[in-house]
């Protein structure tokens, strides 16, 4: 069975003008998509993916992905997207083993996804655990955050640890 990809009118993945800098890189929280959830937990740590990601893409645009048909950064919406997370992420040498096994995945992890339809997905490895050891991830899939049982729901594309633990 497994999660079904449903677009609520609380995802919204619609272009947004947001500040920039010293904004907060961020929709309302009633609203977004899956990259809100690492750009808000990151916020909130201290990381500011909106002015980290524009930097690091002005610096190396031909490098980044072009699916977008962007001849150039755009701070409103270049860090929601989770290619240019997984470039950023890869980038920096925050890289982690992608693996099937659940001990290697530490709360604060982020993980992205090829769902079944091959659309990007991304979310955060969280320090709660199913009956059967493995972690329960936070992320976006059209129904607002959610904290489920999904880390190996989809094939991994990326393991990422943005804070060393």
């Amino acid at each position: 069975m497994g999660i079904k990809h449903r677009r609520s009118d609380r995802e919204n993945p619609t272009y947004a003008s947001l500040p920039y800098p010293d904004g907060d890189g961020d929709v309302d929280i009633e609203r977004g998509v899956c990259s809100d959830v690492v750009i808000r937990a990151l916020h909130q740590q201290g990381g500011d993916l909106q002015k980290l990601v524009h930097l690091d893409m002005k610096a190396n645009f031909s490098s980044n992905p072009h699916h977008w048909g962007l001849t150039k950064p755009d701070t409103n919406i270049n860090h929601r997207r989770v290619p240019n997370l997984e470039t950023y992420f890869k980038r920096h040498k925050i890289e982690q083993p992608v693996s099937l096994h659940a001990r290697d995945y530490l709360p604060g992890d982020i993980v992205s996804w090829r769902l079944d339809n091959r659309l990007p997905h991304i979310g955060i490895v969280t320090d709660r655990y199913t009956r059967e050891g493995r972690p329960l991830v936070v992320h976006n899939i059209g129904s607002g955050a959610r904290t489920e049982d999904i880390l190996f729901l989809w094939k991994i594309n990326g393991h990422y640890r943005y804070f060393s633990q």
